[in-house]
């Protein structure tokens, strides 16, 4: 039977069921580390979250999903405030996925597919009425999509060599920080040669493809806090806006602007648990909103 609770400590509101559920998170809400026995998706119907293992942190805005293997043990960080949806996976499905952690583009078919697992006919008054054997058929296309999706390079992985995780650190805490690898290896002792090798073998990826990544990703809370794109493109090292737009679009998908204006949440105003629901106008000056904030201009009534 479908269960909903209000946590006051955190502001969060959750809606369980068997098969998933809805998490509706403030802003900074975090979960507590905990696995689960079934492998499950984590898709954001509004905000931004983040997901983090011991492999790394999947990032995931709203044109992504998180898979999440079993056994793995998370914990979920919402950015803005947040409207989390969970779908588990019987082990009959989990095992077309990936055996690790992993994050997937959400097409309009799959985005659909998500709201319709999770949204209130899972866990409102008419959810007895709701047809397993549909939600079934409904699970199994979902996968075959994700099945033939391309992975999406929103997972930062975590190092595990000491001398990476140094050098992480530092980023972790300065993501604009553009110190060479050179001098961050006189910081951490080691070379610039063994920790690039290091990156490499380690991460599957360059130096500075993880930094870019690091900082995206740092973007993405910031724009998700509301700050505008030029604040956020000083904020985690370009020095210029240009080059972050073209950055954040290669990685995301979409443009600064329109990540932050709502433009790229997915079924925006249909079955969002927190009923954030807008008109055509409303849109409309949200995408005029977004054009300003990618040519960095500030608008009236802009960003504080």
């Amino acid at each position: 039977m479908p269960i909903g609770r209000q946590l006051p400590r955190t502001g969060r509101t959750s809606y369980l069921w068997p098969s998933g559920g809805v998490h509706l998170w403030p802003p900074g809400g975090v979960s507590e580390a905990h696995s689960h026995p079934r492998g499950h998706l984590v898709y954001a119907a509004h905000g931004a979250l983040s997901v983090h293992t011991e492999r790394g942190t999947s990032i995931v805005p709203a044109n992504r999903v998180a898979w999440t293997p079993a056994g793995f043990t998370h914990y979920h960080r919402a950015h803005s405030r947040a409207d989390m949806r969970i779908l588990f996976l019987p082990a009959s499905l989990a095992r077309l996925a990936p055996g690790r952690p992993a994050v997937f583009m959400v097409s309009d078919l799959v985005r659909e597919i998500l709201l319709t697992l999770t949204g209130p006919r899972n866990y409102g008054p008419a959810a007895g009425d709701y047809d397993r054997a549909a939600r079934a058929r409904l699970r199994r296309v979902l996968v075959d999509e994700l099945h033939e999706a391309r992975e999406q390079p929103l997972q930062l992985p975590e190092p595990r060599d000491d001398r990476l995780r140094a050098v992480a650190r530092i980023l972790y805490a300065q993501p604009a920080d553009t110190t060479s690898l050179a001098r961050l290896g006189q910081a951490t002792g080691a070379s610039a040669r063994t920790l690039s090798r290091l990156f490499h073998d380690e991460l599957g990826m360059t130096f500075y493809q993880w930094r870019t990544q690091l900082r995206v990703y740092h973007a993405l809370v910031l724009l998700a806090d509301g700050h505008d794109a030029t604040r956020v493109a000083h904020a985690c090292g370009w020095a210029n806006p240009s080059g972050f737009i073209a950055a954040f679009t290669s990685v995301v998908g979409t443009t600064p602007g329109r990540y932050r204006a709502g433009q790229w949440r997915p079924g925006a105003g249909r079955q969002l648990a927190a009923g954030d629901r807008g008109g055509d106008g409303r849109q409309r000056r949200q995408a005029q909103r977004a054009a300003a904030l990618d040519a960095g201009v500030e608008q009236p009534g802009g960003d504080a």
